[in-house]
């Protein structure tokens, strides 16, 4: 049962995927802090992050919710891009995200700062917020930056319902990619027309170099983690799609469909979750595969 709560708050190597060593800033995708134009999704839901990384905001008339904050130097773009849409970063009552990565989660303690909201997260994920240290458990450590930590986080378990405003949005862990990882799904209407947005959380099989999915002793939940997250995504309600890299649900793709025109909006697809699952298990069968081969 959901518990209702209120809170106004690829080195590629021959074989296997591994994280680039991100802490060299010249590896980073230009794209990661290249400016987007914010945009409306459906309804209350706005695209306000960079052209690489996502950062979504839920709005309402008394206070909005933010998902996200990418880098730590794309605070000011995303800032800006909200009050674009007419809305202001003061008015963001609850800062929330998917997992705790540095492009991610790197803009969250400059977004907190700027708004004064409420950050909330996973249990696992708010060791990595408070600290602003990686987790020697996530498949990248030791491949990934250190964050600026967030003075303050509320911690929320598997299916609470948070809300600020009249939004409520729902947490769903799905771990895998990194420990307390965490998929988000809200309803946003148009008049009467109401969807429901998945906002899910990448679950893609890569780690630094050396870590192994399929070790018994290091990791001996990794593939049954990414498993459990591929079935709990693929019986979501979703009848929009959106993810942390836009890339993985070619949302550049779907923008410029969309200024096409056509009477279908490409940004909704009831068949967009299994895809994204399918997908998703197809990279970490092989990751498996090759693990097994070597």
């Amino acid at each position: 049962m959901n518990m209702q709560r209120l809170i106004g708050y690829t080195l590629v190597s021959a074989t296997m995927i591994v994280a680039p060593l991100y802490a060299q800033q010249s590896a980073l995708p230009i794209s990661w802090n290249q400016t987007q134009q914010s945009f409306q999704v459906y309804g209350n839901t706005y695209y306000v992050g960079t052209r690489g990384l996502s950062s979504v905001l839920v709005t309402s008339p008394k206070g909005h919710i933010l998902i996200d904050g990418a880098l730590p130097e794309s605070a000011a773009l995303i800032v800006a891009n909200i009050r674009t849409l007419g809305f202001r970063i003061e008015d963001v009552k609850l800062i929330l995200n998917t997992h705790v990565h540095f492009d991610h989660a790197g803009g969250i303690a400059e977004l907190q700062k700027l708004s004064g909201a409420k950050v909330a997260a996973s249990a696992l994920s708010a060791k990595v917020l408070l600290s602003g240290d990686v987790d020697n458990a996530d498949p990248q450590f030791g491949r990934l930056p250190r964050i600026a930590p967030v003075p303050q986080v509320s911690v929320f378990k598997d299916g609470d319902t948070l809300t600020a405003g009249d939004i409520a949005i729902t947490a769903h862990l799905t771990p895998g990619h990194t420990p307390g990882g965490t998929s988000w799904t809200w309803k946003s209407c148009v008049k009467d027309a109401c969807l429901q947005v998945v906002y899910a959380d990448s679950l893609n099989p890569i780690s630094a170099t050396g870590y192994q999915y399929t070790d018994p002793k290091r990791n001996p939940n990794g593939v049954t983690q990414l498993e459990k997250s591929f079935a709990l995504l693929g019986t979501l309600p979703c009848d929009i799609l959106l993810a942390p890299h836009p890339e993985l649900v070619d949302l550049q793709g779907k923008l410029t469909k969309r200024e096409q025109g056509g009477a279908q909006d490409p940004f909704v697809d009831a068949a967009a979750c299994r895809a994204y699952v399918q997908t998703s298990r197809e990279k970490l069968n092989k990751r498996v595969s090759d693990e097994h081969a070597h």
